[in-house]
């Protein structure tokens, strides 16, 4: 009973953040692009809701994770390396590095 609890908190929870968000995007669309854009038109809350998850699909996708998990992914990895595997990871990075340092002392001079 107590699990049913926690998961029906947590789904209201998050219908009560996906619902604000909706409206904090609404508001700020209807505040910024019709006056910084002079085709846009106010969008309603089913629109917002819409480019809510468009932006989302687009640049957050929908793994729930931030760009922390996958730092503690790569962490993770370099642990079960060998020194061998390690060495040859750092002397291709330096070689990368190298690369677009060179490329970038090209186009100064």
């Amino acid at each position: 009973m107590d699990f049913k609890l926690r998961v029906l908190k947590k789904i209201v929870l998050i219908l009560l953040a996906v619902a604000a968000l909706g409206w904090v995007v609404m508001s700020l669309w209807n505040w910024l692009m019709p006056s910084l854009f002079a085709g846009a038109h106010e969008i309603d809350y089913a629109r917002a809701l819409g480019l809510l998850v468009l932006s989302r699909i687009l640049f957050g996708g929908f793994h729930g994770r931030g760009g922390w998990h996958r730092g503690r992914l790569f962490r993770e990895r370099w642990e079960q390396m060998t020194e061998e595997e390690r060495e040859q990871f750092r002397s291709g990075m330096r070689g990368f590095r190298g690369r677009h340092h060179h490329h970038r002392a090209d186009s100064v001079e």
